[in-house]
């Protein structure tokens, strides 16, 4: 059984709530794994979860304890969940650097897919930032400097453009999304789907191993009921994380 080690896709929120002179607060804890979890479920794949206030402390930080998945996923996760473990911010001491070890772990044969999200790529205020991480050297896109998002309230639909292993079970049209983060497509990759004449599915090799950037979100809000429940949803995970770790 190929093992999957998936990183982010959770959120607290904090709100307060004015009624006239009286106010109160109510704080709620969320994650958006389901549907991408139950797709890879359903091909096999054991995948553990590491929401984002786990993976600053829990992702790992040897590659002996990396290279026992198959693939690591990155989604709506910044930099600097993994560059500020506990021990470093409020103790500073030195850890591994595990931007480094991502771009090791693929260069010895891992593999990695990063997805799409408000702190994937550059993300909301640029605050991402993985560009200017060692993550950025075994990614098939450039991540921008800037705040990357683009948003599509109204809807926007991407386009197979290329014929692959990774996209042999879509057929016909896509559902809309909602939004993406723009990126550059390397000289190297294959782009094999398109958004806006954007990179919306780019795959790469480098060194031993593979990785891929899918540009908008595996849940929403970017990916609206009618893209978690479209009839190819499942496949499209299947397919991407089977080619990722084809041997």
């Amino acid at each position: 059984m190929k093992k999957v080690l998936l990183a982010g896709e959770s959120w607290m929120s904090y709100t307060t709530h004015v009624k006239g002179f009286d106010s109160f607060y109510t704080s709620t804890y969320e994650t958006g794994e389901k549907w991408l979890v139950a797709a890879l479920d359903k091909k096999g794949y054991e995948v553990t979860f590491l929401p984002n206030h786990l993976a600053a402390d829990q992702f790992p930080f040897t590659m002996e304890e990396l290279k026992k998945f198959d693939c690591v996923i990155l989604s709506d996760i910044g930099s600097n969940t993994l560059l500020l473990p506990s021990a470093t911010f409020s103790k500073s001491l030195k850890m591994p650097d595990r931007t480094k070890l991502i771009r090791d772990y693929v260069l010895e044969g891992g593999s990695l897919l990063m997805i799409g999200g408000y702190l994937t790529f550059s993300g909301v205020d640029a605050k991402g930032k993985w560009h200017d991480t060692p993550v950025q050297e075994v990614l098939p896109v450039e991540v921008l400097t800037v705040d990357d998002r683009m948003e599509r309230c109204a809807g926007v639909k991407p386009v197979t453009v290329k014929e692959h292993g990774a996209l042999k079970e879509i057929k016909g049209e896509w559902p809309d999304v909602l939004g993406y983060n723009k990126t550059v497509a390397k000289p190297e990759a294959e782009v094999v789907a398109l958004v806006e004449e954007n990179p919306f599915i780019a795959l790469g090799s480098y060194g031993k191993g593979r990785s891929a950037a899918f540009t908008t979100d595996c849940a929403p809000h970017w990916a609206p009921p009618e893209f978690c429940e479209w009839e190819y949803y499942d496949k499209l995970w299947q397919g991407i994380v089977d080619w990722l770790t084809e041997k």
